[in-house]
């Protein structure tokens, strides 16, 4: 089943090389529900050696990557940040972008969503509002581990999951895009004891600070680990996936492979037909993984003579004000580099860290 939506609908998703097996996922099953979309890479990353980028990323119909944006001082701005941080510190210019480029609406995707049924009805809210939120939870949670795992992370983590955000193409639309990008050019870190998480906690606001908000409390949109302890999945008689008996537009697999299948399997329960969506999904991730790309694969994770650029790094760089503006190009090593002053000041901070899980 395909929908089509009043006026012209960009779409795009934020990945690196290491997550384009699921923005491949995203794609195809933005594709069949609507073909008439516009789909957007936006790339934080550069090829491995020996991948065709053209290639890779045939799906989409435009690739946008940093420097298309035009951010000041681009690389000092990219190595204050972890491979998460940049993907969603660059969201928000994004989105300006497109609507600058005259999209009547646009949306934004997490690469791990899948989209299993048209969303024409959200994105006709956007006739009439301007800002389309999605809520990680939208019923009580009854027990005290679900409220700690849900509301309490919620409060920690943002009201809004981020994995989804659409905006209309008018005066209030563009305001909040311009806004949320100036946030996340200024701070975009994952730094909850300062009260921010790269780009979600800044939406907490957004319902006080910009009028036309509405906030899609359907059980079919943004299904995720998050909310499972209040929403269940079924197959209806027409064999389509339903969620507390809507339709299941799109799920969020947040952290496949890792704590997703812990909370997963916490609050699915005895509803297997999660544990069927799951497992469909895992299948797809095998099955659109590209060849020739490392695990953990990022450009702007090294040096440019190989080194590993560790965190505290990266957070010792954009709290020095000094640091950070007298480096222009930090990635950079030699003689008068900020590579050659970590060696000299701060060696430890060049020694690699333990080997930990994949980011999601």
């Amino acid at each position: 089943m395909s929908a089509r939506t009043a006026g012209r609908v960009a779409c795009y998703t934020s990945f690196t090389y290491a997550y384009l097996s699921r923005a491949r996922i995203l794609v195809a099953s933005l594709r069949r529900h609507h073909p008439d979309w516009e789909i957007w890479a936006l790339l934080v990353d550069e090829p491995p050696p020996g991948v065709d980028e053209a290639q890779a990323l045939g799906e989409f119909d435009g690739i946008v990557k940093p420097a298309d944006l035009r951010l000041t001082r681009a690389a000092a701005w990219l190595f204050k940040h972890d491979v998460v941080e940049a993907c969603t510190a660059m969201k928000g210019a994004m989105m300006a972008h497109l609507l600058a480029k005259g999209a009547d609406k646009v949306v934004y995707f997490d690469p791990d969503i899948a989209v299993f049924h048209p969303i024409s009805d959200i994105l006709d809210t956007l006739d009439t509002d301007s800002i389309a939120l999605t809520p990680h939870q939208i019923a009580p949670n009854v027990t005290d581990a679900a409220v700690r795992d849900n509301e309490i992370t919620s409060l920690k983590y943002g009201v809004f999951n981020l994995g989804f955000i659409a905006v209309r193409n008018d005066a209030n639309g563009r305001d909040f895009a311009a806004w949320w990008a100036t946030q996340l050019f200024r701070a975009c870190y994952d730094d909850v004891p300062s009260g921010i998480f790269t780009d979600q906690k800044y939406c907490d606001l957004v319902p006080s600070l910009f009028d036309g908000v509405v906030v899609i409390r359907d059980p079919g949109c943004n299904v995720a680990s998050w909310n499972l302890s209040r929403r269940a999945i079924r197959f209806d008689a027409e064999a389509r996936l339903v969620v507390n008996g809507s339709p299941l537009k799109f799920y969020h697999f947040t952290k496949i492979g890792g704590v997703g299948d812990l909370m997963t399997e916490r609050y699915a329960g005895a509803n297997l037909e999660v544990f069927e969506v799951w497992q469909w999904y895992k299948r797809q991730v095998v099955a659109k993984t590209v060849a020739g790309i490392p695990k953990r694969y990022w450009h702007y994770g090294n040096f440019d003579n190989g080194d590993p650029i560790q965190k505290p790094a990266r957070v010792l760089f954009r709290t020095r004000a000094d640091l950070y503006a007298n480096f222009d190009d930090p990635f950079a090593t030699g003689a008068g580099s900020f590579h050659a002053w970590l060696g000299r000041e701060k060696p430890e901070l060049l020694t690699p860290e333990p080997a930990d899980t994949p980011p999601a």
